[in-house]
């Protein structure tokens, strides 16, 4: 299925599948800026408007903005591709005030966070498959290590990690991406000419589905220091490895008391890795959309997206579910 054939099919997926009705309402979620969080909010979105009838308004976010709307203003309703180790003390105190709360996971089994080599530069130098071997000889990962954009959970923990394995005083420049575009092509890059790239990057990805990389050993998990590494005042962080990580939708309360069908749709929304790399490969292949890419797992994979649907959502799309 190419992009042309995506677009035509997204058209016709916009198409009321049945005469909207009062009984949803107006509908808020989270589109993160990264590409599986556009194919998940894309998927939520045409479910909820065409199986269950609801006006629904993407908003554009990213992982510490969402969690801050919430806490401040009280929307969006809906914070999907939600990476909760990265998302700090807010979330754990809005989910303790009971002010939101979390549904099941997006992303089966769950997200890898990493700091990554190629594999070419392991096969060259198996020394830079821990940190220390990496402390100890930066020039062959090129003096730099790449890190996320501003506003992203990433950044609150590569911020404070960085400085606890003494990244600086080793002589390794941190370069602070300015979107998740350029932190991608840099890896694009250094794969095209066989150069060092050392740096964050997280999967499900297109990125690591394509490219051959190798995860520096980080040594051992320290709850406590990983704990302290999600707040952004943090002063004094240790050392520690990621754990894996658990990537959930979450819903304010309201919205849980006032759409309980659409939590139970929202609680089985859930994307098995391989599909979710499958579908993020067709995109980058593809030059494709977040729409595209939705369109692209909605027509290849009933059979997983049938399974979240009530009664009333699979008799609205029964249409598309015989095709």
């Amino acid at each position: 299925m190419n992009k042309l054939l995506a677009g035509a099919a997204l058209s016709l997926l916009a198409a009321p599948a049945f005469a909207q009705d009062d009984t949803c309402g107006e509908v808020s979620i989270t589109q993160m800026n990264w590409a599986s969080a556009s194919v998940v909010t894309n998927v939520a979105s045409f479910i909820m408007q065409q199986g269950y009838g609801c006006d629904v308004t993407i908003v554009p976010s990213d992982t510490v903005p969402a969690i801050t709307s919430v806490a401040e203003n009280g929307t969006p309703d809906i914070v999907t591709e939600l990476w909760t180790n990265a998302t700090g003390q807010v979330y754990e105190r809005l989910k303790d005030e009971g002010r939101i709360v979390e549904l099941g996971p997006v992303l089966d089994p769950g997200g890898v966070d990493a700091w990554w080599i190629p594999a070419y530069l392991a096969e060259e130098h198996p020394e830079l498959k821990t940190i220390d071997g990496v402390l100890a000889h930066p020039e062959w990962v090129g003096n730099r290590f790449h890190n996320c954009p501003e506003g992203w959970g990433c950044r609150v923990f590569n911020d404070n990690l960085l400085p606890a394995f003494g990244i600086e005083e080793a002589g390794i420049e941190i370069f602070n991406h300015g979107s998740g575009e350029t932190l991608a092509t840099s890896i694009a890059s250094a794969f095209e000419n066989e150069e060092p790239w050392f740096g964050y990057y997280w999967a499900p990805t297109a990125v690591i589905g394509r490219y051959d990389m190798v995860q520096v050993d980080m040594g051992p998990y320290d709850a406590a220091a990983h704990e302290a590494s999600q707040d952004q005042d943090a002063t004094d962080v240790g050392r520690t490895s990621f754990p894996p990580a658990p990537v959930a939708t979450a819903v304010t309360t309201d919205f849980e008391d006032e759409h309980p069908e659409l939590v139970a749709f929202l609680s089985q929304m859930t994307f098995p890795n391989d599909v979710m790399n499958a579908t993020l490969s067709w995109m980058d292949e593809n030059a494709a959309s977040g729409e595209e890419g939705a369109v692209y797992f909605l027509t290849n994979h009933k059979d997983i997206w049938s399974g979240w649907l009530d009664e009333r959502a699979t008799q609205n799309l029964s249409q598309l579910l015989q095709q």
